[in-house]
């Protein structure tokens, strides 16, 4: 048994009998409409066939990241993450504050002591001056480190060289932390 349709498609009123699926004056209005329907249904499967697009080509371009590319990328958190923590501190070395650009500063160059490059307690919030212009003004940051936390602190620093190795996943976990802590840290969730 078929169920035979009774109301017209288009305006739903009763058919009369004979009528399959439309009164005769519908037609045309029902075609454009039925029409404008499948156009924003194309669409729609357009959009959604675009967004699975940038999905694979993030996951892609994700995946073909090399290791110092996504140290970069982890380093970057870091540094908002060090700059949002003392954002209420003076300089590191010079100990004063200004409305010119802030840093984050490594006491360790990052050359000199990879192992220490992505770690935040070889990284202060530093004055451009004493980052770029004085090279890291290393000895006023030793002082500045002495008097915030104690000489075993910073002899703890310079006796750390112990060579890290850093996976691919490692580098991207550290770098998803920071940006969650940074988010915290600015109250957002």
């Amino acid at each position: 048994m078929t169920f035979r349709r009774t109301r017209c498609k288009h305006c739903k009123q009763k058919l009369e009998p004979g009528q399959r699926l439309l009164h005769p004056g519908c037609i045309d209005e029902f075609a454009v409409e039925e029409a404008a329907r499948i156009e924003r249904k194309k669409a729609k499967e357009a959009l959604a066939a675009a967004k699975v697009e940038r999905a694979e080509m993030k996951r892609r371009k994700e995946k073909s990241l090399t290791l110092s590319q996504r140290k970069a990328r982890a380093q970057v958190q870091v540094n908002a993450y060090v700059r949002l923590r003392d954002a209420d501190l003076p300089c590191i070395s010079c100990g004063r504050f200004h409305q010119g650009q802030w840093h984050a500063g490594h006491y360790r160059s990052r050359g000199a002591a990879s192992n220490l490059a992505l770690d935040p307690r070889n990284i202060h919030k530093q004055c451009q001056p004493c980052n770029n212009h004085l090279h890291g003004n290393a000895i006023a940051y030793r002082a500045g480190l002495i008097e915030r936390y104690g000489v075993e602190y910073v002899e703890a620093l310079e006796s750390d060289n112990d060579s890290r190795h850093l996976t691919a996943e490692e580098v991207d976990a550290i770098r998803d932390e920071y940006r969650a802590k940074t988010k915290e840290l600015k109250g957002r969730p």
